[in-house]
Order: C-alpha cells, then structure tokens, then sequence
C-alpha cells in the first residue's frame, strides 16, 4: 500500500512540475495575439474558462470514477490535459488557446481523483498526514516548475508547453503499468451527474463545506492579488517579488511535510486545522497593517502565517470530508469540492479587483473578516459532528 502511494506521490510531483512549466510564458503567448494592454483580460479570460470548464466537469468525472474506477478517469484527466498543453504549443490564433483550456477543464477530473485515490488507500487516521504530502509534493514541482519553463522558454516559446506535455505524458504511462486500480468492483456505484442532488447529498457536511468554501475565497484573495499588492505599495519588482514567492513555497511546503505531522502527534486533527485557520487570518490582518505602516517584516511574516496556516488547514479540511462518506462516493466528494474551488475562482478575482480599486487594504480586511467567519462555521461543523 505505501508503495502505491509513493508512486501517486511521484506522479502528483511530474503533474506539478509540468503544469508550473509554463506559468511564466504564458502573459508572452498571450501578448503573440493581443496588445499589451490587453494582454491581461486575456489571461483573465483564459482563467476564467478553465475554472467555469472545471465547475461544470468536476462533480461528473467524480461521479463517473465511483462507477468506472480511478485509474480509467485519472487517464482520462492527464490525456486531455496533454492535448490542451500540445494546442498551447502549436498556437496559431488565441482561439487555439482557448480550445485548449477549454478541453484541459473538461477533462480536469486528476486533482479530484488523485484525492479520491488517496481516501481510497487510506486509513482514516492517516489520510491527513497523506494530504499534506501530496501538497508538499505539489508544491515542490510549483517551484521547480516555472525556473525549469525560464530556461526552457528562452529556447522557444512553444518548447516549454511540448515538454509539459511530454512529462504530463509520462504521468499516463505511469499510472497505465505502475498505479493499480483502488476502487474495488463491488464498492462502486451508479453515477449521478446533478451537482444540487450531489450537495445535497452531503448535507450532514454542509457547514464543513460552507467552511471550506469561506477559506478559498479568502486564500483566492491573497493569491490573486498580492503580487500587484507589493508592486503597487511597496513599489517592487519581479526580483523582489520572486524572492518572496520562493519563500511562500518554502513555507507551504515544510508546513505540509513537517509542521503538520508534528502538530498530528500531539493535537487532534481538528485542532490542528483551526490552528492553520488561526495563523491565516492573523496573516492576513498582517497584511492590513503593512498597507499603512509599509513594513516589509510585516509582509514577511504574513507570508508565513499565510502558507503555514493554509498547509496546516487543506489537508485537514480534506481529511475531515473524505471521512464523511464510504468508498463508494469519494469521487463524487472531491469531485463536487473542486468544483466549489472553481467557483471561487471564477467569481472571487472579480470581487476582489473591484474593492482593490478603491482601497488595498480594506480588500485584505474583508479576506481577513471571511477567514474569521470561516473559523466560527469550522467550530461549529467540528462541534455537531463531534471529533473523528
């Protein structure tokens, strides 16, 4: 069993890497089709397709690998997600891009899966500690990625997307004759494809959920704003502003892969993902007094309050939902959470340039409000289910 999971671990890192390939050459693909002035509400517009194709896939190829297996949706997943790399690579209008995000978030059911997979091969009391390394791993091929798509991409602007490809490829090959099958066949079940059926059907989770779907908005506004944050207010360039991000890396990536089995040991898993909470919203209030003091500890260590809290709370979050339900519906769960992810991030960026335009800092005091709010409903879902 833990040598299947290594082998999942191996093949989340090549997604990783090959996925963060190409993240900075895509404003330069973009800008091949429109003028720099545009080039930004068509990486938007790119964005925003995949997440909607996502929204709508995810909870259907969840469903669809209850009934048929993981490993056939997991290959399913990959393979589209090479034909939507090999169209980036050939290029040649930007309505070849858009197909290509388009078939990518249709077929993006891997994330969901490998999840799936996980819950499947795990003991309740260990999927936790799981999770988190999954995200370690993601997180490591998130910072080896976009160095490795530097070089390349100063090769050929099309070179880097054929290599994803190439190693998104070779994830295929490794789950076709190395990751066996973890859904047995008398534990499978008839898909549904209604996503209000599917939600309801979680209702006993609902405020787990409502939790959950409280810490991505408040994560997405971090994510998508604090790089224009620090140019604006801080008058930053790229060198600076990458040295932070590689330190945000480092920090959810050894609050995955250490703090969080640490914590595991000596608190309950409940616990610990109030803990991440905790450390988030105070991370983010950081952020707010740095917008008037221009502090750069400050951002420092909201950074690290901000990657530590949400490596602490993402693998807990997901350990507490995927032991909610039986074998027979872990693909629909994840399916159905990915596709509320989604939803944050088609609607969140939206929100969130609008308030930014009036006032940076009021932006990340909403984030913070939301993650408090998130924290009370989090109490409250951990005190009407009890501890597991």
């Amino acid at each position: 069993m833990r040598i299947r999971l290594l082998i999942l671990l191996g093949i989340v890192g090549m997604n990783a890497v090959g996925m963060s390939i190409v993240l900075p050459l895509l404003p330069f693909l973009v800008g091949k089709y429109l003028p720099p002035q545009q080039v930004v509400v068509g990486m938007s517009a790119l964005m925003s397709v995949f997440a909607v194709c996502t929204f709508i896939a995810s909870p259907i190829l969840g469903a669809l690998s209850d009934r048929y297996g993981r490993r056939k949706i997991l290959i399913l997943s990959l393979l589209g997600s090479v034909s939507g790399y090999i169209l980036f690579g050939i290029g040649g209008a930007l309505w070849v891009l858009f197909l290509g995000r388009i078939i990518d978030g249709l077929t993006a059911g891997n994330i969901s899966t490998l999840f799936a997979y996980v819950s499947d091969s795990t003991m309740p009391e260990e999927r936790t500690k799981w999770f988190g390394y999954m995200g370690a791993v993601m997180g490591i091929g998130l910072l080896a990625g976009p160095a490795l798509g530097g070089l390349l991409g100063a090769v050929s602007l099309s070179l880097p997307f054929f290599v994803t490809a190439g190693i998104i490829f070779l994830s295929v090959i490794a789950v076709y004759f190395w990751l066996p099958e973890s859904l047995p066949q008398v534990k499978r079940s008839q898909p549904d494809f209604n996503i209000i059926a599917h939600l309801k059907s979680f209702k006993d989770i609902s405020l787990l959920f409502v939790s959950g779907a409280l810490f991505f908005s408040g994560l997405e506004i971090f994510q998508f704003n604090f790089t224009i944050f620090l140019k604006d207010l801080f008058k930053w360039g790229p060198a600076y502003i990458g040295a932070l991000l590689t330190l945000a890396g480092a920090c959810d990536i050894l609050s995955r892969a250490l703090l969080l089995p640490y914590l595991l040991r000596r608190f309950h898993e409940s616990t610990t993902g109030m803990i991440g909470l905790v450390a988030l919203a105070g991370g983010l209030a950081l952020i707010v007094v740095s917008a008037l003091m221009s502090s750069v500890v400050l951002i420092v260590l909201a950074v690290i309050c901000i990657l530590g809290g949400e490596g602490l709370f993402d693998p807990v979050y997901n350990s507490r939902l995927s032991q909610s339900v039986d074998e027979s519906k872990q693909g629909k769960l994840q399916g159905v959470n990915q596709s509320l992810q989604s939803f944050t991030r088609v609607l969140v960026p939206l929100g969130a340039a609008t308030v930014y335009y009036y006032s940076p800092g009021a932006l990340y005091i909403i984030a913070s409000l939301i993650i408090i709010l998130s924290i009370i409903i989090y109490e409250k879902s951990v005190s009407h289910r009890g501890h597991r």
